[in-house]
C-alpha cells in the first residue's frame, strides 16, 4: 500500500470516532456564547450611551495594541480560506455525510463568531479606518496562503495545532492588556475567543495523538518536515492597498514583539509543549528515517532558543493605514 492510501485509511479511522471528537471540544450553537453577548444592544435605549464608553475606551488604547488586535481580526476573519483549504485535505473531502465533514463545519461555525465580534466591536470603536481593514481582509481571502502542507492531513493537523496554540496566546495577551487599562469588555471579548482557541488545539492535537498511534513513522517525517519549513502564520500573508505579501507582516509582527503579545520566545515555547504533548521523545517502533527526524525536532528548541536571545526588539517606525486619527 502506497503513503497516500495509508494516509486515507488512517483518515478513515479516525473519521469514524468523530461524532467524539465534535462532542468534546465543540459547543452546541444553541448553548454557545454568540457576539451579541458582549456588544451593545441597538434596540436598547442605553445603545448610544455604550457606544461612546467603547469609544472613550478605545481613544485610550496604545497604538501597538490597536495594531495587533486589527490584525488578529482579519486573520479571523479570512476564515473562508481555512475552511477551503481544509475541505481539500486529503481524507476530508467535501462529503457531507462524512465525519471530518462535519467536524470542519462545526469548527467553522464556531470560528465565525470570533471574526463577527471583532469587527463589529473595532467598527464600534471610531478609531479603525474600516475601508482598509475590509480591503486588508479582501485580500487575505482572494490571495490564499501556500504554507507548505499540501493537501496532507497530516502536516495539515501540525499546522492547526500550532497555530490554535498561537492564536490562544495573541487573544489572552491582548485582554490582559486591555484589562489593564481598565477596558472589562474588550478584555472578556479577547478571554472568550482565547478559550475557544484553546479548545480547538486540543482537538487537532489530539487528531495528531491518534496518527502518531497508528503511523508513527510517517507523522514524524511529517513533523520534521514542517519544522524545518517553520510554521508560518496566516497574517504572514496579510496585506494592505498597494502592498506586496510580507511587507505588512514584519510591521505587524514588530508591534506584537514589543507587546510581548506574541515573540519568538513563544514559538520555542509552542513546539516545546506539543513534543511534550505529543511525548516524541517517548515514541517507539520508529524507522531510521524517522528516527533521524526525531533528533532534530527535539534539539531544535534549544538551537531556537539561542537565536531567539539575539535578536532585538525593534522600535516603533510605522503606520498602519487601518487605524484612523
Amino acid at each position: 500500500m502506497n503513503i497516500r492510501n495509508i494516509r486515507l485509511e488512517v483518515m478513515q479511522t479516525i473519521g469514524k470516532s468523530m461524532d467524539e471528537f465534535v462532542q468534546k471540544y465543540l459547543k452546541s450553537p444553541d448553548e454557545n456564547w454568540q457576539p451579541a453577548d458582549f456588544l451593545p444592544d441597538s434596540r436598547d435605549e442605553s445603545f448610544f450611551e455604550e457606544v461612546r464608553e467603547i469609544q472613550e475606551l478605545s481613544r485610550e488604547m496604545d497604538y501597538d495594541v490597536l495594531a495587533v488586535l486589527i490584525g488578529d481580526t482579519i486573520t479571523e476573519e479570512a476564515l473562508p480560506t481555512y475552511e477551503s483549504w481544509l475541505m481539500q485535505v486529503e481524507g476530508i473531502g467535501n462529503d457531507e455525510e462524512t465525519g471530518w465533514g462535519r467536524w470542519v463545519r462545526a469548527w467553522t461555525a464556531e470560528e465565525n463568531r470570533h471574526g463577527d465580534l471583532l469587527n463589529k466591536y473595532l467598527y464600534l470603536s471610531g478609531r479603525v479606518d474600516m475601508r482598509q481593514m475590509e480591503i486588508s481582509t479582501q485580500h487575505l481571502i482572494s490571495d490564499g496562503f501556500d504554507i507548505g502542507t499540501d493537501h496532507d492531513p497530516y502536516r495539515n493537523f501540525i499546522y492547526t495545532s500550532f497555530q490554535e496554540i498561537a492564536t490562544n496566546i495573541s487573544h489572552r495577551r491582548v485582554a490582559r492588556l486591555v484589562k489593564k487599562t481598565g477596558n472589562e469588555q474588550l478584555a472578556k471579548i479577547n478571554t472568550k475567543i482565547a478559550a475557544d482557541e484553546a479548545r480547538h488545539a486540543g482537538a487537532y492535537m489530539d487528531f495528531v495523538n491518534r496518527i502518531f498511534e497508528i503511523d508513527p513513522s510517517e507523522m514524524m517525517l511529517a513533523l520534521e518536515d514542517m519544522m524545518r519549513k517553520k510554521i508560518v502564520m496566516p497574517a504572514h500573508f496579510m496585506r494592505q492597498c498597494g502592498q506586496e505579501i510580507g511587507e505588512l507582516f514584519s510591521h505587524f509582527s514588530d508591534a506584537a514583539q514589543r507587546l510581548g503579545v506574541y515573540t519568538s520566545e513563544d514559538y520555542v515555547n509552542i513546539l516545546k509543549s506539543l513534543l511534550s504533548s505529543w511525548d516524541v521523545g517517548n515514541l517507539t517502533g520508529l524507522s531510521d528515517a524517522a528516527e533521524r527526524g526525531r533528533d532534530y525536532v527535539m534539539a531544535l528548541p534549544d538551537r531556537l532558543t539561542r537565536i531567539a536571545s539575539r535578536m532585538k526588539i525593534p522600535e516603533k517606525q510605522y503606520e498602519f493605514k487601518w487605524i484612523g486619527a
